[in-house]
């Protein structure tokens, strides 16, 4: 049986390599935004390699969506044995709302890159994308998870309120996103954010408009349609995590 059924808008989702790589776009803006982001800093992997540690963390989700129920257990246990250790080296528990904020930005981008370059989701494909990360949140047993799609935004609009902040790991790990993409890149992925993210996590970022992409991305969906964009896209790439971001393409 599998983790998520083969004809859901999930897997439609996640099987798409460009929507993958605007939902990691916008996890790398929110996620250097959020008050729990010093964990990661604890094991000095972050730091390191900003790039990496997010793509690692969009490949697991990738690799939930697309495996069986047993499959996709075993991963989320993985995910969560590897947190126990740093929460035991760190002698302390990570905050349930850190979890569930992660789990909120799987869910939100997945909504928003997939409207940005697809088409608008309908309620019911929204909350299927909901319902499969509430699964994983409920296997890693998060407390306070909400119960449906609506009470999922209420929360998603709170937490964005009151979780987000702009700190000295923001300002570091924008630095280290520079250094690891170069110059151009790393304006690509500003502009790619500031037409993806929330308008809270924007303000935060002062990442400006994303409207002097959209002649650039209007460009692109037609080379798709031509069967032109990975060859296109593959030039941009950074020859670093090219084999990281081509593997997606597995699925």
């Amino acid at each position: 049986m599998d983790f998520v059924d083969k004809h859901s808008i999930v897997r439609k989702i996640w099987g798409n390599t460009d929507v993958v790589l605007f939902i990691f776009a916008g996890a790398a803006a929110e996620f250097s935004l959020n008050k729990a982001v010093d964990w990661l800093y604890f094991t000095g992997k972050l730091p390191k390699d900003p790039l990496g540690r997010l793509f690692s963390t969009v490949a697991y989700a990738q690799k939930i969506v697309f495996s069986t129920v047993t499959e996709a257990n075993a991963a989320i246990d993985q995910i969560t044995m590897i947190h126990q250790h740093v929460e035991a080296g760190r002698n302390t528990k990570i905050p349930d709302w850190a979890y569930r904020d992660v789990l909120f930005m799987l869910i939100d981008y997945s909504i928003r890159a997939f409207e940005v370059l697809e088409r608008k989701l309908t309620l019911a494909e929204k909350e299927e994308i909901f319902t499969t990360f509430y699964q994983v949140g409920y296997r890693m047993e998060i407390n306070g998870l909400p119960i449906n799609f609506v009470a999922w935004q209420m929360m998603h609009e709170q937490q964005l309120q009151e979780n987000l902040i702009y700190s000295c790991f923001s300002h570091d790990l924008y630095d280290q996103y520079k250094k690891h993409l170069g110059a151009l890149r790393y304006l690509l992925m500003r502009k790619i954010q500031a037409l993806i993210v929330p308008v809270k996590v924007n303000e935060l970022l002062k990442l400006g408009e994303g409207k002097p992409i959209k002649p650039i991305l209007t460009l692109y969906k037609i080379s798709r349609k031509l069967k032109l964009n990975k060859p296109l896209r593959n030039l941009i790439l950074p020859a670093a995590y090219k084999a990281q971001i081509l593997s997606l393409e597995a699925f």
